[in-house]
């Protein structure tokens, strides 16, 4: 099993996706409104709402992204193995080759998603960034159910 050394952790890419509602509204279950009568007014809003998901990777020399998962017609798309896939391939390679940066030193970092880990995009994965991969099944695992810390989190979707 390998390990990070502080030389290594100026070469982690840390990837995620988030996912934007595009109705601008608010997630009611976490606010409260006090009021001294009921109003009785009705607030209609869609069982399902519209919203896009974007993927993007941060690291020392800068961030990569975003790209949005979106289908032939233009529409939001779920996240599975072969959409994630092709998006490595498609997006992040290339953006990797216009930065020259080498895969050899370069750590991938992403999180335990389902789409991410299962068998054929981990053997992508592997081959791209061979005994440098920091994900579930990876070269370095994370601690099971431990909290996702990760640079998008705090500086791209926070």
């Amino acid at each position: 099993m390998n390990t990070l050394d502080n030389d290594d952790l100026n070469h982690v890419l840390m990837t995620d996706e988030a996912n934007f509602r595009l109705c601008g509204s608010v997630n009611s279950l976490n606010c409260r409104y006090w009021a001294t009568k009921n109003s009785r007014d009705i607030h209609q809003k869609p069982l399902h709402f519209e919203k896009v998901i974007v993927w993007c990777g941060a690291t020392s020399f800068g961030v990569i992204g975003p790209c949005f998962f979106e289908d032939e017609a233009g529409r939001s798309a779920k996240v599975n193995s072969t959409c994630y896939t092709e998006m490595r391939c498609n997006f992040l390679e290339p953006d990797l080759q216009r930065l020259c940066i080498e895969n050899q030193t370069l750590w991938f970092q992403q999180d335990g998603a389902m789409a991410h880990t299962v068998r054929t995009a981990m053997r992508i994965l592997n081959k791209r960034f061979p005994a440098h991969l920091l994900s579930q099944r990876g070269n370095i695992e994370g601690p099971a159910r431990s909290p996702d810390l990760n640079i998008c989190d705090f500086l791209l979707w926070g």
